[in-house]
């Protein structure tokens, strides 16, 4: 559970670095598609900002693995979610951002799920899944790539939610394959699928993001994302992983992990730092 809430530190101050690079990044000339832009992530990886929340990103990637290893994919999928309370800490803080009374009050229900979730949740399942779930994740990161692409012929709003579904799924599926990953031998990985739905899933995941944080609503794209961890890496653990609860601690962790996915969806606005820093 540490590793799981040092990830969303690390997840959610790279928010704040990322967000602030995008904007900076944006092409003046408009030219840019309305999906996914990978010209924009290019730009983007000229910021210095964007490099420290890309590191950042990587440590907490690390912490995530470690957690899932020992987590249910629900625990962790909230503890992620809830990167968005970090975030809106950090852009306070470093940002002067201004958070209302009911931002703080979410802040804290965030906590108070998470909380409900540590006590509920058992440890990660044992079971292996079947072989074409491997091979499901793989298609799944690979309609990742392709909800970028629809998403530029849609009007702002229902573009910038397709692009945080997208984000959101293609981080659901990191989460997934790495609880599918039971070999780190070179030859395992070259034959699991889960290895390349992994690489895929994640590198969409980051272009989608990046798009989406600064173009459209980044807030309904953010809420977007908190709903595409979350929800069907949880039932993709709990259905075919064995992700369990303690012993008659069920409705506790139902209650802990819609607390902290609501709180969190309460600040998705977090999800975009003030455009005019620089």
């Amino acid at each position: 559970m540490v590793c799981a809430l040092g990830a969303a530190v690390c997840f959610g101050t790279a928010t704040v670095l990322q967000a602030v690079a995008a904007r900076a990044a944006a092409d003046p000339a408009g030219s840019g598609g309305g999906g996914a832009d990978a010209a924009l992530l290019l730009r983007a990886l000229r910021q210095w900002r964007y490099l420290a929340g890309l590191a950042l990103d990587g440590l907490g990637f690390v912490l995530q693995i470690v957690a899932l290893r020992s987590l249910p994919i629900y625990v962790v999928g909230a503890a992620l979610a809830a990167s968005l309370a970090v975030t809106a800490v950090v852009a306070a803080r470093l940002l002067r951002v201004r958070l209302s009374g009911t931002e703080w009050g979410a802040v804290g229900v965030v906590c108070a799920g998470l909380a409900m979730l540590g006590l509920a949740s058992g440890t990660e399942g044992d079971r292996a899944g079947p072989a074409a779930l491997r091979w499901a994740m793989l298609a799944a990161a690979a309609a990742v790539l392709a909800l970028g692409a629809v998403a530029g012929r849609l009007p702002d709003r229902g573009r910038a939610l397709l692009l945080g579904l997208g984000a959101g799924f293609g981080f659901g599926v990191v989460e997934v394959t790495v609880r599918l990953i039971d070999s780190l031998r070179p030859a395992a990985l070259v034959a699991n699928p889960a290895a390349y739905a992994l690489l895929l899933g994640g590198g969409a995941a980051f272009l989608l993001l990046t798009s989406a944080l600064q173009r459209g609503s980044v807030t309904t794209a953010t809420a977007g994302m908190v709903i595409g961890e979350t929800i069907g890496p949880a039932a993709v653990g709990v259905v075919w992983l064995g992700d369990r609860t303690r012993e008659g601690l069920t409705w506790l962790a139902v209650l802990g992990f819609a607390i902290a996915v609501t709180g969190a969806l309460a600040l998705a606005r977090f999800g975009e730092a003030p455009s005019e820093q620089t």
